[in-house]
């Protein structure tokens, strides 16, 4: 007999397990996940994995948002065995993102973190390679922050303008020779 789907375990019953064990921990609740201290953070993660009850043993996914005044680091965990899944968020300073590298807990975490730092900026001490992902070292700025239009310096992101196109002198490396034939 298949298993019935997942079940979305709501944020006061998650937060409930959380504040038993750490009571400061737990800094709002919604139906939907729970908003943790950033200064707990780790240790909450580490009891969201161990608990019993919650038995998050597995990472999902980790991603982030940028709510304009903060950036919220999202964590979707589940439990294979007892098929339930659950969502917690860590909010970031918007000016110097930072948040506790879960990577000890979840290996999975190593890129996911990577990521979020690429694209967003926020960095998590404790991670073991905190480098870009899919942009160079230098690369200005964040490209999925909601201000990264705003480069220091006053650079602008993308080409100044649309390049020109002339009929055969561009693109041609992309059609064939002979239309129709595909040579």
């Amino acid at each position: 007999m298949p298993h019935p789907a997942t079940v979305t375990l709501p944020g006061p019953a998650v937060a409930e397990r959380i504040r038993a064990a750490l009571p400061s921990a737990v800094r709002d609740v919604t139906p939907g996940w729970v908003v943790l201290e950033p200064a707990s953070a780790f240790d909450a993660m580490a009891l969201v994995r161990d608990d019993e009850v919650l038995d998050g043993k597995f990472l999902v996914q980790l991603c982030s948002v940028d709510q304009i005044t903060r950036i919220d680091v999202v964590y979707h965990i589940a439990s294979l065995a007892q098929n339930h899944i659950f969502e917690l968020k860590v909010p970031a300073d918007h000016e110097h993102p930072e948040v506790p590298s879960v990577v000890p807990l979840w290996v999975g975490a190593t890129l996911q973190e990577r990521e979020v730092f690429d694209m967003m900026g926020v960095r998590f001490p404790g991670h073991p390679d905190l480098t870009r992902l899919f942009l160079w070292e230098s690369f200005p700025g964040f490209p999925l922050r909601k201000d990264f239009l705003a480069l220091p310096g006053g650079q602008k992101p993308g080409l100044s303008q649309f390049p020109k196109q002339i009929a055969g002198e561009t693109g041609g490396e992309f059609r064939p020779r002979r239309p129709g034939t595909g040579e």
